[in-house]
This record gives structure tokens, C-alpha cells and sequence, in this order.
């Protein structure tokens, strides 16, 4: 983490957690661990890696250290080497030492940890911080009873929600998802995490995402999709609300295209809708769909458009 191993050792580390994947969720938990507690230390005009830097020299400079603790001639004043200095740098240190203790042991487990999971129906439920958050179906959080410490911290294992955060400056609200971390104050967001994909859309205030040591800021109407399969990271505006529809039981479309709309479609309700031509897929759409029966939504639309709903072999066709 740190830059200091060798390279036999660097090699040594990759192939163990290649080994098994609890050593690579291991390895990636610390990870973890050292990035968000450096974005999350105590705020100082210190520079860490160049302080760090500084305070290994020192210890590995015994002539240094002993000369600052030999007593000094009568008659003669010996100021210790920036003694004030090291206390600043020590409390910082604490400080981050501190936050990474905390983070591994909920990174790792906690018995007074609650578990919120929703199955076929949507879940709200107000933190001890008075944040509320709204979970989409199939979708589980992991958080504290009552939050403790420098910051508030809770996981999203799998699924969606949309988090309404109470504002808090002096304890950072911090989100985990697979491989990556959510940090903001007071503000409001939905987050879609699966096991390879994220997706990260501000509605007010600012977000931050952490990821390999990048952060990335997002401010509202913006929204971030990470896909660790493939690496990709991608910053971009969110251009409807169709990611509100879970709270809100509709889509609002404001000249949409007929594509987006199909595309939510079969994400919300799991199935194979296909656009029989180009141009009918670039028409745009303003109307608001109710989410209950797929039927009556497919009906608005072919009555708008002036199309067919075909259906052939599982699959539904929209064509002129």
C-alpha cells in the first residue's frame, strides 16, 4: 500500500491472493481500508507522504534521535527537533490509524450490524442519524444500529436504493459498494451496485467516489457507471428520472426516446422487448407510465405511435 515492498515480495502478494478468493477480497478489504482512510483523516496542512517520509528518516537516524535527548552544555539552550511538529503528525497518524480500525471491523463483520433486505416489495427505512433511505426490490443494506465514531458507514451488498443523507459536516456518510466507496455529508443519491457493475446518480448536493485511489466528484443531474470487468469508468449526465420509479411508481418521460423508455422496460420488468426499426426507436415520448402492469404501458405507447405490439417466442416486438 505504501510503495515500500520489494518486487520479490509485490510478486509474492499478487500470486497469494490469486490463490483463493477470500485472499483476494482480503486484499482488497485493506486496500480499501488505506485509501478511504486517507480520504477521510483529520483535514491538516501536513503533507502525509512527505511527513511519513520525514519521520522514517528520523527514526532510522539514531545519532539524531540521541542527540536531541543528550543534555546539553550549561550556559547553552538545545531545542528539540520540532517536537511540536511530531505531535501534529503523530495525532494525524492516530487519526487515520483510528478510521482504518474502524472500517476493517465493519468491513469484516459486526455482530450489533443490521441487515435490511427487500424481497418482492420496496423498503424505507430512517437511520439512527435520521437518514432515510429507500431500498428497491431484491436489494440488501448492511448498517450499524447507531453510528459511533468519525464517520457513518453502511454497505449496499447488492442491489438499489436511494439515500436521502441527514447533514452532518463533522461525520462523513460513507456507502461501500464492491469495489468502490461513496462519501458525502448531506445530500441525496441513488446508487445501483451488482456484482460487476455500479451506478452512481446525484439528485442533490455532492457525491464522492472513491475507486483505485481516484476520486471522483459528482454534483446534481450527474452520474457515474463503473464496470469492473471491463475497467471502465464513465462520468456523465443523467438525462431523466426513470432511476426515481421505484419510489415514485412511475416513469416520467419528457421527450424521450422510445429506446430509453424500451430499455427501462426491460430492466424493470424483466423482459424481451425488441424495436422492429431504427427510426422508430429515435422517436421521442412525453407521458408518464404508471409502473404496475406492463400491458397497459406497452398499450399507451402503440396508441401514441401508431405501432403494433407483436409477440413472438417469449419475445415482444414493437413495429410499425
Amino acid at each position: 500500500m505504501m510503495g515500500e515492498a520489494t518486487a520479490a515480495e509485490m510478486e509474492f502478494v499478487v500470486h497469494w491472493a490469486k490463490e483463493s478468493e477470500y485472499n483476494k477480497k482480503y486484499f482488497a478489504d485493506f486496500q480499501l481500508i488505506w485509501e478511504t482512510a486517507k480520504t477521510l483523516k483529520t483535514e491538516s496542512n501536513l503533507d502525509v507522504e512527505a511527513s511519513w517520509t520525514e519521520f522514517k528518516q528520523l527514526r532510522d537516524n539514531k545519532d539524531d534521535l540521541l542527540a536531541v535527548n543528550t543534555k546539553p552544555q550549561l550556559g547553552s539552550v538545545k531545542p528539540l527537533y520540532g517536537f511540536t511538529r511530531w505531535i501534529k503528525i503523530a495525532a494525524m497518524w492516530i487519526a487515520v490509524v483510528g478510521i482504518a480500525t474502524s472500517l476493517y471491523t465493519f468491513l469484516h463483520g459486526d455482530p450489533e450490524l443490521l441487515t435490511l433486505q427487500s424481497y418482492n416489495s420496496v423498503k424505507t427505512d430512517t437511520l439512527s442519524d435520521g437518514s432515510v433511505i429507500t431500498l428497491n426490490k431484491n436489494s440488501i443494506i448492511r448498517y450499524p444500529a447507531k453510528f459511533t465514531g468519525n464517520f457513518r458507514a453502511i454497505r449496499l451488498v447488492n442491489g438499489e436504493a436511494f439515500f436521502s443523507i441527514a447533514h452532518d459536516r463533522s461525520k462523513p456518510f460513507v456507502v461501500y459498494l464492491n469495489n468502490a466507496v461513496v462519501k458525502v455529508v448531506g445530500t441525496s443519491f441513488n446508487i445501483k451496485n451488482s456484482k460487476a457493475k455500479a451506478e452512481i446518480i446525484v439528485e442533490t448536493g455532492i457525491v464522492e467516489v472513491i475507486r483505485n485511489k481516484v476520486v471522483i466528484r459528482l454534483r446534481p443531474a450527474e452520474k457515474l457507471a463503473i464496470d469492473d470487468a471491463s475497467g471502465s469508468v464513465l462520468k456523465g449526465l443523467s438525462k431523466d428520472n426513470f432511476y426515481n420509479y421505484y419510489r415514485t411508481k412511475e416513469f416520467v418521460a419528457n421527450k424521450t426516446p422510445l429506446w430509453r423508455i424500451v430499455e427501462v422496460l426491460i430492466e424493470v420488468y424483466k423482459v424481451d422487448i425488441r424495436i422492429a426499426d431504427k427510426e422508430l426507436a429515435n422517436r421521442t415520448l412525453t407521458t408518464t407510465l404508471r409502473l404496475g402492469d406492463l400491458d397497459s404501458n406497452l398499450d399507451l405507447i402503440a396508441n401514441t405511435f401508431k405501432v403494433h405490439i407483436v409477440r413472438e417466442s417469449g419475445q415482444i416486438i414493437i413495429q410499425l
